[in-house]
């Protein structure tokens, strides 16, 4: 699981894109703000990547996985 409560962006596309040059076929991120949210499906998205999320009380959860 990324964590990236309390940082704003770029930090938390950054993140994701480190842990995708890991080469693993999901994650599941967390983000506080909804710019966040945007920003890490859509870069996630443009690498090819399928992706998912929800809003639980200004929580937000993405799952990105590696399409085959």
């Amino acid at each position: 699981m990324i964590d990236t409560s309390g940082l704003s962006c770029p930090e938390p596309v950054i993140m994701v894109k480190k842990a995708m040059e890991s080469g693993e076929d999901s994650y599941t991120v967390i983000a506080d703000n909804r710019t966040a949210f945007e920003n890490i499906t859509r870069f996630a998205a443009h690498q090819g990547f399928g992706v998912s999320g929800e809003e639980n009380d200004g929580v937000y959860t993405i799952r990105i996985e590696r399409n085959k």
